[in-house]
């Protein structure tokens, strides 16, 4: 096996299986869907202060936009000064642009790996990659609540999703503080992502397997919750 590939399978695919696996043994019920929600909630309350970080910072920078047009109208005609002042008011606020994506960066192979974890199934090759003090479950039954196959695409998962999506990043733009005078570059792509990103959520989870979209739902959820107790607290 490729080296790369290997590394994926030990550090990624096989902890994720057997955690799915272990959940869905010692949950009451063995409901694949309840144990996909019980995973997602464990690997989101994992990486909670990620999230806080990138979510006050996200608050800050909304909260700049005001000097950030300034510097922007200021050195609108010297690309390079206007680099250098909004690097300097990056270290005075000590804030990172950058750290609103660091939880995405770090959810994304999560996403990778329970990905291949749902494509791959549950069948005898798979359990080959239990670990040796996890049981062997047998059969794994992936409906939610048996209405749902989630092995399967569901486009009503899908566009859930996406409608998550749209409301996450719609409550944290509604807490952006609006400048005078013309709309910048940022406030405008800001304003496409607000609508893209759900889109090319749902064009993503359209044809995945039910199992990834409901793990990206729950994902979102508990993002809009984590959000709302932040700007909540924030604001006493």
């Amino acid at each position: 096996m490729n080296p790369i590939l290997s590394a994926f399978y030990t550090i990624l695919y096989q902890p994720l299986f057997n955690a799915l696996v272990l959940v869905y043994l010692y949950l009451p019920g063995h409901d694949f869907g309840l144990a996909v929600i019980l995973l997602t909630l464990v690997i989101r309350t994992a990486l909670y202060p990620l999230g806080v970080q990138a979510i006050r910072s996200q608050k800050t920078l909304a909260q700049l936009q005001p000097k950030m047009k300034e510097i922007q109208e200021k050195f609108k005609n010297n690309k390079e000064q206007q680099s250098r002042a909004m690097m300097e008011l990056y270290q005075k606020e000590k804030i990172n642009p950058f750290s609103g994506c660091l939880p995405m960066i770090v959810q994304l192979p999560i996403l990778i790996g329970l990905y291949q974890v749902f494509w791959k199934g549950f069948g005898e090759a798979q359990m080959s990659f239990l670990y040796g003090v996890v049981p062997n479950p047998g059969l794994i039954n992936t409906s939610f609540l048996g209405i749902m196959d989630l092995s399967q695409a569901s486009i009503f998962l899908a566009v859930l999703t996406g409608a998550a999506q749209f409301f996450q990043s719609k409550m944290m733009t509604a807490k952006q503080v609006k400048s005078k005078g013309p709309t910048d570059m940022s406030q405008m792509m800001q304003k496409q992502m607000l609508y893209l990103f759900p889109i090319f959520t749902v064009f993503i989870l359209w044809k995945l397997p039910a199992a990834v979209a409901l793990y990206w739902l729950t994902t979102t959820l508990f993002t809009i919750v984590q959000q709302y107790i932040i700007l909540k607290k924030n604001q006493a």
